[in-house]
């Protein structure tokens, strides 16, 4: 009988470290899944912000053209947008995608070439951003979404990560680059055939 008992308590403790050590391990994921979410959040804003400041150079060169004037005023006015939004007045995505659809209508074939690449490097940055600010948000709801996690209330006051959904107007655009700029990525070298 007080084997028995031994072997029960032995039991016991082993379950109790085991589920223990199940919790601390859920609690460091998720909080560097925070952490991780918290800092591609950070990098997306600066992606946004450097997409902005490019946005107002492009309509800068576009006013000097009497017939892009009015586009201009409009890239100026998407920006003014965005930023309103980024202080709590608007929808942001929506906003953002007003900017990007600016932006896909500019015609960049009347941009310098640093202009251009700029414009260009920024486009890419942020697409870049906002899919890895997604993935730190899929992986971190996912993790919250399990039992064990929302049983034991894992993660805390923590307000639930939210994607940033926006168009990738770039992509749509296919905008021409101007003269003596190229864009093409490098030739590949050919493949060889099968042994």
């Amino acid at each position: 009988m007080n084997l028995l008992l031994w072997l029960l308590l032995g039991l016991a403790v082993v379950v109790l470290v085991g589920l223990a050590t199940l919790v601390a391990g859920r609690i460091r994921r998720l909080h560097r899944l925070h952490v991780r979410t918290d800092a591609a959040r950070a990098a997306l804003e600066s992606a946004l912000e450097r997409r902005a400041a490019q946005a107002l150079e492009v309509a800068a060169v576009l006013e000097a053209v009497p017939a892009l004037r009015d586009r201009a005023r409009g890239l100026r006015a998407a920006v003014a947008g965005t930023r309103a939004a980024q202080a709590g007045e608007g929808d942001r995505e929506a906003a953002e995608n007003v900017l990007g659809r600016a932006l896909a209508g500019a015609p960049r074939s009347a941009l310098p070439g640093p202009v251009f690449e700029e414009l260009v490097d920024a486009e890419q940055l942020l697409v870049l951003a906002r899919r890895v600010h997604n993935d730190a948000v899929r992986d971190t709801r996912e993790l919250r979404s399990r039992r064990l996690v929302r049983w034991l209330h894992l993660a805390g006051t923590a307000p639930m990560p939210e994607y940033f959904e926006i168009a990738e107007y770039s992509e749509i655009a296919d905008p021409a680059p101007p003269a003596g700029v190229t864009t093409a990525a490098p030739a590949r070298p050919p493949m060889r055939p099968p042994a």
